[in-house]
């Protein structure tokens, strides 16, 4: 039997919340319902969970504020956002505040619930010691922190996500469509500028003087990271 898992549901129209708490429910999840986004930020802060369903336009605070809030106060619970706003910009949005992944309404129940089994799942895809280390770098995916050559470094919710991603599979190119699906949870066409940029500010805060970027870029192929 799999483990429950501790979700919270933030979304204002009764009749949407219904569709996504009963099938978590039937699913054996313990789920709790909030219909306001600053009582869901404050929920969050005080009380863990293990995956979070969020609406977009929400009475209190926004969708997109709450994510973006949520990764500042450094709680990496897995968002899934669902919402009517569907368009690639959007979703592009949702995920770059610091959601896990998008889930466009109406959907079906079946793949909301599939797509939080995913969230919980990776998030329990910890190496032995909660740690990864690749030459110089070293990751702590338990409490999401990063050291190079020793030193700290700061990362953002999804610059997190990706190291991690590129760690998993060092020393092994991995293409942009894979980067996109695993690290943004999306299966649509990857947009060059968004992990352009997230590449970009990755591999500076990761190289030191003197020493080669740890991230390589494979012209036509993708990005490896290796150890330096």
């Amino acid at each position: 039997m799999k483990a429950m898992a501790r979700i919270l549901v933030v979304e204002d129209d009764p009749e949407t919340a219904a569709g996504i708490v009963g099938p978590l429910a039937a699913e054996g999840h313990d789920v709790l319902h909030l219909a306001n986004g600053r009582e869901a930020f404050e929920r969050c802060r005080e009380e863990r969970f293990d995956a979070i369903t969020l609406d977009r336009m929400l009475p209190g605070m926004d969708g997109l504020e709450l994510v973006a809030r949520l990764r500042a106060a450094q709680i990496t619970t897995p968002v899934l956002m669902i919402s009517a706003m569907g368009d690639v910009d959007e979703r592009i949005a949702g995920l770059r505040a610091g959601g896990d992944d998008y889930l466009v309404k109406p959907f079906a129940a079946a793949e909301m619930t599939m797509r939080i089994e995913v969230l919980l799942r990776r998030a329990q895809e910890y190496p032995e010691g909660g740690r990864l280390k690749v030459g110089a770098i070293e990751l702590d995916l338990i409490k999401r922190k990063v050291w190079v050559a020793g030193e700290p470094v700061q990362l953002l919710h999804k610059e997190f996500r990706l190291l991690e991603f590129l760690a998993r599979h060092q020393g092994r190119t991995v293409d942009r469509r894979l980067i996109f699906e695993q690290v943004w949870g999306c299966f649509f066409e990857p947009s060059d500028n968004l992990i352009n940029v997230h590449i970009g500010k990755l591999r500076r805060k990761l190289e030191r003087p003197g020493h080669p970027s740890p991230i390589h870029t494979i012209k036509g192929e993708g990005y490896r990271l290796v150890a330096v």
